[in-house]
């Protein structure tokens, strides 16, 4: 018999770009789900994407086999292509330039290390997927709750920004 395989959609949003930003994370596993969001008040479009699949990851208490979702082809391409060049460069891109938004790649480098089976699904924004469609609701449900003072402003990459798990 095969594992369940935990589903699990992305997304980032950012009002003004770079301003007011939000993550947005559905994580399906059986018959549970689980809705996590946040955001920050000074932030990217790509900060956020990246934020959505770190604490998606951070949620998962164990080792499963996992289908990411995400419409960022930034962090697909990012998670699965370039992330070993720039290891290589000591964390650089040709020419010797620091990546972008380094400490957050760094992060979801060492979060994806601790699973074996992770498959990321490049999906269109804005086209009808449900899971996707949910997620963005979630990232801009996290832009308008850091605004408002309703979800604390962005948490630091060190801390749990999710209380609980799925798994």
């Amino acid at each position: 018999m095969s594992e369940t395989v935990l589903e699990i959609w992305t997304d980032g949003a950012c009002k003004f770009n770079p301003g007011p930003g939000g993550w947005g994370v559905l994580m399906v596993y059986g018959g549970h789900r689980r809705e996590l969001c946040g955001g920050a008040r000074e932030t990217t479009n790509n900060r956020m994407e990246l934020r959505a699949v770190i604490e998606a990851l951070r949620a998962v208490k164990r080792d499963c086999p996992m289908k990411i979702h995400l419409d960022s082809s930034y962090v697909k391409d990012g998670i699965t292509k370039w992330i070993h060049g720039w290891k290589k460069k000591g964390w650089k891109k040709e020419g010797k330039t620091p990546i972008k938004n380094i400490e957050l790649w760094q992060c979801l480098d060492k979060e994806r290390n601790r699973f074996t089976q992770i498959e990321w699904c490049w999906v269109k924004g804005h086209a009808g997927n449900p899971g996707n469609e949910k997620a963005d609701e979630l990232a801009n449900k996290g832009v308008v709750g850091v605004l408002a003072g309703t979800i604390p402003e962005d948490i630091p990459i060190g801390s749990a920004a999710a209380e609980g798990s799925l798994l």
